[in-house]
């Protein structure tokens, strides 16, 4: 008999396991549902209020033998899987994201396709400071057969009495200097109003890290029809950079690079922290190219040949770092930028560096 009475027993809890199992089920596809609907109200997912109300009303109906703390223990791990699976749902319907489409990006520039497998490579000034300045840096860029470049001419600085850039002007140069050498321009816009008189310079609309949160220069960008470059946050988490670069692409504009450029840590032995695995995550979790700007990441010039080598080899579209024909009077970052006989050998060893990665590969 207590052999029977042991396998009727083991029988029953075989029932009650497959009774909860349809009833968590049951429950997540409820919790979905709620998450439909708190989408569609731009209600957050997370309710503490509403978590206190079940754990309550559980704690009432608690009739033992499992103590309160058990009970507790259980539900919330429950409730955060319904969280999770919320948050899964969402990030499924973001046009960003690799399930809504799971081939790559392709963003071609100046009749350079990027995303497409080869590294591209993006180096001009800081800030364009004159025409000379910057026409001897794309003379430089363009010697090596590059098709593209970068160049502030709007340059949003930690202190208000920092150089801010020609603005205007210097669009108006480096459109001249990139016509003159064959190479797309890149520059950074940071207001929408300024959007309009800019499209005419660039090529590719950079939004830099201080704006990677301005709402409406994301949304101004994404109704235009030129590629942007957009950079991660200061402090921004991965999932905040990816939700901005959706802003962009919510307004139509689906050719978009995302740029890693380091964010702030506690360490002071460079600029920022170069989070190098942001790279394979963001090709992971979107569809997106992702460059890499080693100058901004470590602010150090001792250390962009080993960063742009680690950032190619782990997957990066490409590598961006600034180059200036005289640092030493640079009106902004002049202890990160390249003078171009520098340039010169750090291009050589990167080309070095690819040949022999290759060979291994």
């Amino acid at each position: 008999m207590s052999h029977q009475n042991l396998e009727s027993l083991r029988n029953r809890v075989d029932e009650l396991n497959l009774e909860i199992l349809r009833l968590i089920n049951e429950r997540a596809e409820v919790v979905e549902e709620i998450g439909q609907v708190k989408e569609k109200q731009g209600v957050n997912r997370f309710d503490p209020l509403r978590e206190r109300h079940m754990l309550d009303l559980i704690k009432e109906n608690n009739k033992g033998p499992l103590s309160q703390g058990t009970v507790n223990h259980l539900f919330k791990e429950i409730f955060k899987t319904a969280l999770k699976l919320q948050e899964n749902n969402q990030k499924k319907k973001l046009l960003v994201s690799r399930k809504s489409k799971p081939e790559d990006t392709i963003v071609t520039v100046n009749g350079e396709p990027i995303g497409e497998g080869l590294p591209s490579f993006v180096f001009g000034p800081c800030a364009v400071e004159s025409y000379e300045q910057t026409e001897a840096v794309a003379a430089a860029v363009a010697g090596k057969g590059l098709k593209l470049m970068r160049g502030g001419a709007y340059k949003p600085r930690t202190s208000p009495y920092d150089f801010q850039g020609l603005g205007l002007e210097g669009l108006k140069i480096l459109k001249d200097v990139g016509q003159k050498h064959g190479l797309g321009i890149i520059s950074e816009i940071v207001t929408p109003s300024h959007l309009d008189e800019a499209l005419e310079y660039v090529d590719v609309i950079q939004i830099g890290a201080r704006n990677m949160q301005n709402f409406e220069l994301l949304k101004a960008a994404g109704e235009t029809n030129k590629p942007v470059l957009l950079k991660r946050g200061l402090a921004a988490t991965i999932d905040e950079f990816i939700h901005a670069a959706e802003y962009i692409m919510s307004k139509g504009n689906d050719q978009i690079i995302l740029c890693e450029r380091g964010i702030r840590t506690y360490e002071k032995a460079t600029r920022n922290t170069l989070d190098i695995s942001a790279v394979p995550i963001l090709k992971q979790e979107t569809h997106l190219p992702v460059f890499v700007d080693v100058v901004h990441s470590t602010g150090r010039r001792d250390l962009l040949l080993p960063c742009a080598k680690a950032a190619i080899a782990i997957g990066a579209d490409g590598v961006m770092a600034e180059v200036h024909p005289d640092p030493a009077v640079a009106l902004s970052d002049s202890q990160q930028q390249m003078d171009i006989p520098t340039f010169d050998k750090f291009y050589d060893s990167l080309q070095v560096f690819m040949k022999q990665y290759e060979l291994k590969a």
